[in-house]
């Protein structure tokens, strides 16, 4: 029993070694290894670059797209105010319109009336006249 005790124990000891051994690294690289670690970090650091320039480029379009909106929503708030002063400005045209129609008929018929009173009064007055012609001519 005490053999098998020091058998276990001496696999123990011998498995730590490795996993310890293999954990700690090894400075020893094969140059086909390190040839494709260079590589693998040329490609992270053109990849980190590439990404910064990315993230710089969508920032700006955010930006930009953030002052568009602000114009967009600036033009719409103006284009609602415009609408409402046009509607204003229409409905007065239409109630000034409307006055004038009512001025222009009220002053057609008060000249209808007029004329028709000049009418009658020219017309005795003619009749008049000729009576009076035609009386002298009598003498």
């Amino acid at each position: 029993m005490h053999a098998m005790m020091s058998w276990r124990f001496a696999a123990s000891v011998m498995l730590a070694v490795v996993v310890g051994g293999g954990l700690s690294g090894c400075d020893y690289w094969p140059p086909a290894l390190q040839t494709q670690i260079e590589q693998l970090k040329t490609e992270l650091q053109t990849v980190t670059m590439e990404r910064a320039q990315l993230q710089s480029q969508l920032s700006a379009a955010a930006k930009a797209r953030e002052e568009l909106q602000a114009r967009v929503d600036e033009l719409t708030r103006l284009n609602r105010e415009k609408t409402a002063m046009i509607a204003t400005l229409e409905h007065s045209l239409a109630a000034e319109r409307d006055k004038l129609a009512k001025l222009t008929k009220a002053g057609a018929t008060k000249a209808a009336a007029k004329a028709t009173a000049k009418s009658a009064g020219k017309s005795t007055t003619t009749k008049k006249k000729t009576t009076k012609s035609s009386g002298t001519k009598r003498n």
